[in-house]
């Protein structure tokens, strides 16, 4: 038993970390309360299940921060990305994924994994005799456990909300008015350059669109849903600290006429095939629907989450060219999202600092070689943003508790590769003060070393755009790769 991990929670960032712990030889309880207890935000029991977007976004190891990330999973063996790809549809640029394949894909893992088990059933108090605990309790943390979270944290539990994007019918999109093109027609991984529907609209109606947006009804947040303070169900529609990556649209619109045109709704790098050629022909704004399922039958409308109330969705997305005769297989929605202030609550190894054993990360600690329980989060809850990032905080909380149990020692990533620079910014690199959920960036990596590349002529250039982030991603994978076998010669 000393050798046991429990994990509470089996979303993303819990089921990797079951995952990674249980190869590393540590025997694993995944503790998950669905489907004895079901959430409002799902809808099955399974492990991983998606209830936002079913895209873990850009696949470009090269350019882009969340595809590097997603390379390093990769190298590190990861349960998420492994599954992911297993149930891949086409996404351009992007890792999109049919949310049913994915999760039973995930769950069926873990269920044949012979460290693992699987218990259901609502955790609402951690026992004392649990010595080495990860709380990837997500985004809809029980009341209870978040009581509990609150006493052991003295803090107040902080939350945003994430709005849900709706899902429509393949087969009612009308095709003589929209067209299948990706962005300046990309076509990577298993995409096409084809992989989006996109409905035009002329200037007029994008901005009768906006006016409809803007004077929409939108529902008021369920009892559950109250953000922290806010003592009635009006209160709770003032101010709401809603996370910029996941706005409701209507919130976007209110923001000035052009937020849309200039977001979700941009029509660069997308012609109209429909329409004579020629500036003045292609389109003043679209709104494109990205493939939610391998059979090709479902579409999301990429970023429309949404607030507004089920009737106004319906009667306000049908005025979208295309979609006049939409019929939605799911419509928008908003979910509690629950965070901890990681940088002022957790040690560098995601340990809470009232909590804490003797380090794995320097087999230092507190109480005199006392034995404590040491209770670590992974995922949304330490206000890492995003489906990738979230099981990535898994990753490595995984591994770190195998350590633990195991008697071994560990060394988190460094900073220059995307698993280190997340990690830094939720447990410390971030201002406590103004902490808020964060995707993964360029700008939470230090700067590369060389700010300069040579010419053929002699000349120095600054690094800029494309090579910039070509010179992060590059000493990313490299460190990386170094750190592995660090890791592989400690052990």
């Amino acid at each position: 038993m000393t050798k046991t991990i429990h994990i509470i929670g089996a979303g993303l960032a819990g089921s990797e970390a079951a995952w990674q712990a249980a190869n590393l030889g540590a025997y694993v309880i995944l503790h998950e309360m669905r489907p004895d207890k079901g959430t409002p935000a799902h809808n099955t029991g399974n492990c991983a299940e998606l209830v936002c977007s079913n895209s873990f976004r850009s696949d470009d190891a090269e350019y882009n921060a969340v595809g590097l990330l997603h390379e390093e999973m990769r190298i590190l063996n990861s349960l998420i990305m492994r599954e992911g790809e297993k149930a891949a549809v086409p996404a351009g640029g992007a890792l999109a994924v049919d949310r049913d394949i994915f999760s039973a894909g995930v769950t069926k893992a873990l269920q044949n994994h012979p460290n693992i088990t699987i218990q259901t059933g609502e955790i609402t108090e951690i026992p004392p005799e649990w010595n080495n605990v990860i709380i990837a309790t997500g985004p809809l943390t029980s009341d209870a456990l978040a009581a509990q979270i609150a006493e052991m944290t003295g803090e107040k539990e902080l939350t945003f909300f994430d709005a849900i994007a709706p899902i429509v019918h393949r087969e009612t999109i009308n095709m003589d008015i929209t067209w299948m093109q990706s962005r300046y027609d990309k076509a990577e991984g298993i995409g096409t350059g084809k992989d989006y529907i996109n409905c035009p609209m002329t200037k007029e109606q994008y901005e009768t669109f906006v006016h409809e947006l803007i004077n929409a009804e939108c529902g008021l947040f369920k009892e559950w849903e109250l953000p922290s303070g806010a003592q009635t169900l009006a209160e709770a529609e003032i101010d709401t600290p809603y996370f910029d990556g996941c706005m409701p649209i209507e919130i976007m619109a209110a923001r000035g006429p052009e937020t849309l045109r200039f977001g979700p709704m941009k029509p660069i790098g997308l012609t109209n095939p429909h329409v004579p050629e020629g500036r003045e022909h292609q389109p003043y704004a679209v709104v494109q629907l990205r493939q939610d399922n391998t059979l090709g039958t479902l579409y999301n409308i990429v970023g429309f989450q949404t607030k507004m109330k089920w009737g106004e969705q319906t009667r306000i997305f049908k005025t979208i060219p295309g979609l006049e005769n939409a019929e939605f297989a799911r419509l928008g929605g908003l979910h509690r999202n629950t965070f901890i202030n990681s940088p002022k609550l957790l040690n560098k190894d995601l340990s809470l600092k009232s909590k804490h054993l003797p380090s794995p990360l320097t087999g230092e600690g507190q109480g005199g070689g006392e034995i404590h329980q040491t209770i670590r989060f992974a995922g949304q809850i330490t206000g890492c943003e995003g489906y990738v990032e979230s099981a990535s905080v898994g990753l490595i909380t995984g591994r770190i508790a195998a350590a633990q149990a195991l008697g071994q020692t560990f060394e988190t990533p460094p900073i220059t590769t995307a698993h280190g620079a997340l990690l830094n910014h939720i447990t410390g690199g971030a201002d406590a003060k103004t902490f808020q959920p964060m995707n993964i960036n360029f700008g939470l990596f230090p700067p590369p070393e060389n700010p300069y590349i040579t010419m053929p002529n002699g000349k120095k250039k600054k690094l800029k755009g494309k090579d910039r982030k070509k010179a992060y991603t590059t000493r990313a994978l490299e460190d990386l790769e170094n750190w592995i076998k660090n890791d592989r010669k400690a052990a």
